[in-house]
């Protein structure tokens, strides 16, 4: 079973009001509306972040992704679609974050059965 993280803005000890207009407006209210699903955000997310060379902010959002039901293979085909449009650079770059985002999620799953072996 994946651990759910927290949708919450990381900057909560440098600027708290911007924290808290992040976590209510943006985590607590646009991932929330029916219209698209959590996984459908993810997409579209990691689709925009990619496009514009935010490379900051496409490692907690490739994770999210993956937590909300995007497959590795649809993440690959995603940023080898964008190639064409957004440009090399970005692909490869958005390539060395998902390789990492999906060794983390192996090791994390990894983690989390070893847990649950010590526990059983």
């Amino acid at each position: 079973m994946t651990t759910q993280t927290p949708m919450r803005a990381p900057w909560g000890d440098i600027a708290p009001d911007l924290t808290e207009i992040s976590d209510r407006v943006l985590f607590d209210d646009i991932w929330q509306r029916p219209a698209l699903s959590p996984r459908d955000r993810s997409l579209v997310t990691i689709s925009a972040l990619i496009a514009l060379y935010r490379s900051n902010e496409l490692p907690f959002h490739m994770k999210k992704a993956l937590e909300n039901g995007v497959t590795r293979d649809e993440i690959v085909e995603v940023i080898t679609h964008l190639a064409f449009y957004s440009g090399w650079p970005t692909a490869s770059t958005a390539l060395t974050i998902a390789r990492q985002a999906f060794a983390d999620a192996d090791q994390n799953r990894t983690t989390s059965k070893e847990q649950e072996n010590a526990n059983a």
